[in-house]
């Protein structure tokens, strides 16, 4: 194999991965609107941990646990983010 063809596959991987946050993120934009009208908090603490809980089991590396945890973190962020800003204007 060359780099190139690895290149390429690293970039079908990167919009295969785009196309997954995107549609994570419209799921959690629709939790913020169940959360909104049960008066519930945009953080959910245990949730997250279960999710990093989860993640770690299930990693079958190479990558670290600490660095699937890191990755998850910033993905739950900015999906906390896009909630807070989604239903502050709704």
């Amino acid at each position: 194999m060359t780099i190139d063809h690895y290149r390429a596959e690293i970039d079908r991987l990167d919009r295969e991965l785009l196309r997954i946050f995107n549609a994570r993120a419209t799921l959690a934009l629709q939790i913020g609107e169940i959360k909104k009208t049960r008066g519930l908090p945009v953080y959910d603490p245990d949730r997250e941990r279960r999710i990093f809980e989860a993640m770690t089991a299930d990693n079958p590396g190479p990558l670290e646990n600490d660095a699937i945890v890191r990755l998850f973190e910033r993905v739950i962020d900015e999906s906390r983010r896009l909630e807070r800003i989604h239903t502050r204007g709704t």
